[in-house]
């Protein structure tokens, strides 16, 4: 099946670009547009007073999309923010000066700037390689069970391989992790990707992610999945962490709201929320589970890999793939090649197809606004390369 109707003004703006980026920047289905429009006009019609319906409506149909994604036993432990990094900050904020923090050495820069700066003024940060990928999750889970740290992070699929960790290895991770170390898992790369059951980590352990990428609903829409009972007292904190209690006044101490909302900021634009709900609800006229579009995504790797094995293209080719097994990937495919960014940059200047690269590594992105004809046109633009 071809889903590539639901996405006509993003292709109508390509042109005749091959867009292979769908790890960075996913297209949107029309259906988001016609709901960043309805965010507009609501502010138009109700003024101050659509914060009414947006706390009403909005965020709980958000917060039920993101837990039936990920299968959370509450909807109401998850927090939304414009980026992650809002998240993060806040997170470390519920620590004292120069934390011990257990992390990787392929964690986005959202992440890992942020940790290198805490580093500068004291932090003990350890980072555990991710290669070799075959041994991974025990070499992490054995650095987690020396236990004393107070901040865990780690990816669930890391953004320069594409490796992804199935929920058992998460989970033997998690149980490695003593009480009360703050364990976080970086859902971005997973989310509304690859098909992801949090409900047993969903108690111990935060997870984040957002709608930037594969659930297709553009900047402004992240979130962050809190575990029940949570009682942490962030420092940096907005006004809506307890929304609820603004009415009774300031007490002897800051008040914090329950499930998520100890973890909101303030005031902020929820068009991306629109689209967010909107996305979920195209997808669920469609009955288009992540089960269904990760089957889809699969194909068209598999073809664009089965056509590498066949015909090698230079420096690109099967054997430059970081990562091999499918089964263990996210959505993009990723090649070690010498002059990574300059490849790219060639690729887009030359011949239309666009990708990305982070170093030496050269990534394709792959989703749901492709067909089979589009993996056979990168093949053919792909060419000779030198």
């Amino acid at each position: 099946m071809s889903f590539k109707p639901h996405y006509s003004r993003f292709l109508a703006g390509l042109g005749e670009r091959l867009h292979f980026r769908a790890h960075s920047h996913h297209p949107w289905p029309d259906a988001a547009r016609d709901a960043h429009l309805r965010a507009w006009d609501d502010a138009a019609a109700h003024a101050d007073d659509k914060w009414a319906r947006v706390l009403g409506t909005t965020i709980p149909a958000a917060q039920s999309a993101v837990a039936a994604a990920l299968r959370l036993p509450s909807a109401a432990a998850v927090a939304f923010a414009p980026n992650t990094h809002e998240f993060i900050a806040r997170l470390l904020s519920c620590l004292n000066a120069a934390p011990r923090i257990l992390t990787t050495d392929s964690e986005f820069h959202s992440f890992a700037r942020q940790a290198a700066r805490l580093e500068e003024d004291g932090a003990a940060v350890t980072r555990v390689a991710v290669e070799p990928f075959a041994t991974f999750p025990q070499r992490f889970a054995r650095a987690a069970a020396r236990g004393g740290w107070n901040f865990v992070f780690l990816s669930q699929v890391f953004f320069n391989s594409g490796l992804r960790l199935r929920e058992d290895d998460l989970e033997r991770i998690a149980a490695a992790v003593e009480e009360p170390s703050i364990l976080t898992i970086d859902g971005y790369h997973g989310f509304m990707a690859v098909p992801t059951d949090f409900s047993r980590l969903a108690r111990r352990a935060f997870y984040l992610a957002g709608g930037y990428k594969y659930a297709q609903a553009g900047e402004g829409a992240c979130f962050l999945a809190v575990p029940p009972g949570c009682a942490l007292r962030p420092r940096n904190t907005g006004w809506f962490a307890d929304f609820s209690g603004l009415e009774k006044g300031a007490g002897e101490s800051v008040g914090y709201g329950e499930g998520g909302w100890r973890f909101w900021g303030s005031t902020f634009d929820p068009s991306g929320l629109y689209r967010l709900n909107a996305v979920a609800q195209w997808r669920r006229s469609l009955d288009l589970s992540v089960e269904k579009s990760d089957a889809h995504v699969r194909a068209l790797q598999r073809r664009f890999l089965s056509r590498l094995v066949e015909r090698p293209r230079g420096a690109l080719n099967a054997k430059a793939l970081v990562c091999e097994d499918l089964t263990r990937l996210g959505h993009f495919l990723t090649f070690r090649v010498p002059e990574a960014p300059a490849l790219s940059e060639r690729l887009a200047a030359e011949r239309g197809v666009l990708t990305d690269a982070r170093a030496d590594r050269l990534r394709f992105g792959f989703g749901l606004y492709q067909d089979e004809a589009d993996v056979d046109a990168l093949f053919a633009r792909l060419g000779r390369l030198s």
